[in-house]
């Protein structure tokens, strides 16, 4: 097959335009170099080598090309700046009311007063802190003005939205460092979704990036801190925008790919101006500690066959106090990640011949059994019903649930008798087959469906990542088909297993009610009808809530969890989400109480542990490897203390195993001490010395992890107290 194709591209006119084009300048410029290994690699497709020469016609070392390209957008950045501001400033000035979030009203004008106004005449404290505000629910720059009536919130720091504010606005930061010093490309810059800091990838040509760096990184960055650079927004036409980034291709693809109806926004701080949809925070003084974290590689849009970027990491603060102790945190997260923990403990591996699938060992498959256990056991007093659905189906399953349009490149797909079958990647379209098998009535809804099946989803190599990021896994999966009127009392059922579940485990965790989007399916008294359902199930639950505008599925509003561990790391595991769209795709219908009339079901998806393999890493690290009683692989050893009481060591582990428990025995001729320090360090949770006396009172000697003392106990004394502290977690 690869010969058949170097074959067809190598007689395509175009690719042969491009190689003479290429060996050509190759003469001249060395500046050509780095495409080279795409000319001389048949697979190479022609499209690619044309974005690889283009790429290659600024080399990073180019500061004059580099210093003219940064003036162009400067200058045309300005002109449109000043024509819009001229355009606000001869709009009608009228008064306007802002309602703040206790109640009151202040005053301002329109097209004039922005945020920033409102918050310095609420107190100066409140204007220095403030990062970002929320115009009628829509993100909003300090700086920008307010054009009609609105309610406003303002944001500082210790809010979600102002740390990803500050922390996007930080990579616009890391973005013009690496920029100025390297000559690079720049393509995208997020905050991470995990809410820990930014990144920014982008093209170097044949620069390597590593933590050498990172010193001069950050002070390009700190010395655009120390400037008070402002964050300036324009707002431009698809013709502008290209104008301005017509050097850089990533962002002209980036634009073209836009919808027709897409407002889009340029911003300015320094010499960087950027695409970006924004908000920003009002300046670059309010980032007062920065940090480069890693550097690696990453591909244009996550695909392989696109061009090879390199990422940056950073980490900002409003003070270098809470730089401290991230950076401390971090150091006390490498000592316990789960990767190191469970080679240590001997609980899972990987083998290049299966990548991103995990082999888990013994151990390992205890903890693993008794996270689905501790999840049945519910489904059994919750009213789910456990199914198995199978691994694969006919791509037509997947065209009628729509994930062929929308998430095969993330499936494997394979060929069975001249059809095209991919193994799942979710449990959903089964289960609505399960639903449609045969003819539903009224009485059967809430239907709660379980399925503990294995999905499989083809992730980059590059984006696996021990446990918390693989290619198969398993989920404590859940499909609920209800009738709208019973949505209230599903999410409230829902929320209470969620709570209860993460009770048990130690964490804390935040609720987000996310509404429907720009973009959305369905009519719009549905959504409305179920916002209302999800608001007042989290209102009956108890617990605090924000409302996160226009985050919802396209499909449905949804409920996201964020659990935060030991290390004060948060996580999104759980999911709650409505779904009008698949029963509607898969026809799904039931018979109401009137037998003539048809209804449709809502279906809610739901998980609680969420992938078994990620919460299993995540578990790892919140015990930092000390798993408590219950979910212990290791829970007793017995250590003999000599030949004469080896034979009742055994009858001890044997009725400790009878009643249920995991227990190992120390049958070694080492001494007891050494015994005790080697069980100690493998982290069971009692450690039983048996000797002489121990033989004679028919007793044992009871040591607890990380504990010096001892007690003495009756064997039924201590299956009891097993018993009980098992009971005490759930």
């Amino acid at each position: 097959m690869p010969e058949k194709n170097a074959k067809k591209r190598t007689n395509n006119p175009l690719y042969s335009m491009l190689c003479t084009v290429f060996s050509t300048l190759r003469r001249y410029s060395s500046s050509f170099q780095p495409v080279f290994f795409l000319v001389s690699k048949p697979s190479s497709s022609p499209l690619r080598l044309l974005s690889a020469l283009t790429m290659a016609s600024c080399h990073p070392k180019d500061e004059p090309y580099l210093n003219q390209v940064i003036e162009k957008r400067i200058k045309i950045f300005q002109s449109l700046q000043s024509q819009q501001q001229s355009h606000l400033q001869s709009l009608p000035h009228d008064p306007i009311k802002i309602t703040l979030p206790d109640g009151s009203i202040k005053e301002g004008k329109k097209w004039v007063s922005s945020p920033m106004d409102i918050a310095q005449g609420i107190s100066k404290s409140l204007a220095a802190n403030a990062l970002i505000s929320s115009v009628n629910g829509v993100l909003w720059d300090m700086n920008r003005p307010l054009e009609d009536d609105c309610e406003l919130k303002i944001f500082t720091f210790d809010s979600d939205e102002g740390r990803d504010t500050f922390w996007h606005s930080s990579a616009h930061i890391l973005g013009q460092s690496l920029e100025s010093i390297y000559g690079c490309k720049l393509c995208i810059g997020p905050c991470t979704t995990r809410g820990e800091g930014f990144y920014y990838d982008a093209f170097y040509a044949d620069l390597g990036l590593n933590e050498d760096h990172f010193k001069q990184i950050e002070a390009g960055a700190l010395k655009a801190v120390a400037e008070k650079q402002p964050f300036e927004r324009i707002e431009v036409t698809r013709e502008q925008a290209i104008e301005i980034f017509s050097e850089n291709n990533f962002k002209v693809e980036i634009i073209n790919d836009l919808p027709v109806d897409k407002t889009i926004t340029v911003y300015r701080c320094g010499p960087l101006v950027d695409l970006c949809r924004g908000p920003h925070i009002p300046n670059t003084s309010f980032v007062k500690a920065f940090a480069c974290l890693k550097a690696s590689s990453a591909y244009w849009r996550g695909n392989k066959d696109r061009e090879s970027l390199q990422r940056v990491y950073g980490i900002s603060y409003p003070d270098q106090k809470r730089l401290k102790e991230y950076i401390h945190q971090l150091e006390e997260a490498k000592k316990y990640d789960h990767r190191l923990l469970g080679t240590k403990q001997e609980l899972f591996f990987c083998h290049p011949l299966s990548p991103g699938s995990w082999f888990f060992l013994p151990y390992g498959t205890r903890i693993y059994n008794k996270l689905m256990e501790f999840i049945r056991n519910e489904y059994w007093k919750r009213g789910y019903q456990e199914v198995k659905s199978p691994n694969m189906y006919n791509m037509n399953l997947w065209e009628t649930s729509g994930h062929a349009a929308n998430y095969k490149e993330n499936m494997f797909l394979f060929e069975i008798e001249k059809q095209e079958f991919g193994l799942k990647p979710m449990n959903c379209p089964g289960h609505c087959l399960m639903f449609q098998h045969r003819v539903r009535s009224y009485r059967e809804l809430p239907l709660r469906l379980a399925d503990f099946g294995v999905l499989h989803r083809n992730e980059a190599s590059g984006a696996l990542t021990g446990l918390t990021r693989v290619r198969r896994f398993q989920q404590d999966d859940a499909h609920i088909f209800c009738r709208e009127s019973q949505i209230k009392e599903e999410v409230k059922g829902v929320l209470e297993f969620i709570d209860y579940a993460y009770t048990v485990f130690g964490f804390t965790y935040e609720l987000k009610l996310s509404t429907r989007p720009e973009k959305y399916l369905g009519d719009l008294a549905t959504w409305e009808r179920a916002e209302a359902a999800l608001t007042e199930a989290l209102n009956l639950s108890g617990k605090p809530w924000q409302i996160n505008e226009g985050d919802g599925a396209f499909y449905g509003p949804k409920i996201d969890i964020s659990v935060s561990d030991a290390l004060n790391r948060k996580f999104q595991c759980a999911t709650l989400q409505l779904d009008f769209q698949l029963p509607e795709r898969f026809k799904l219908e039931y018979s109401a109480e009137d037998e003539a009339k048809r209804e449709k079901p809502v279906m809610i998806h739901r998980a609680i542990l969420g992938s078994v393999e990620r919460m299993f890493a995540i578990l790892l690290e919140h015990y930092k490897g000390k798993w408590p009683f219950w979910l212990s692989p290791r829970q007793a050893i017995v250590c003999p203390v000599s030949e004469k009481s080896e034979n009742y060591a055994i009858e001890v582990q044997d009725r400790i195993h009878e009643a249920g428990y995991y227990v190992d025995i120390d049958m070694t001729d080492r001494r007891i001490q050494k015994k005790v320090r080697e069980a100690q360090l493998a982290q069971y949770n009692y450690i039983l010395v048996v000797g002489e006396e121990e033989l004679e009172t028919k007793q044992v000697s009871v040591r607890v992890r990380d504990k010096a003392d001892l007690s003495t106990m009756s064997i039924e004394g201590l299956l009891q107290h097993f018993q009980a502290e098992t009971a005490a977690f759930h």
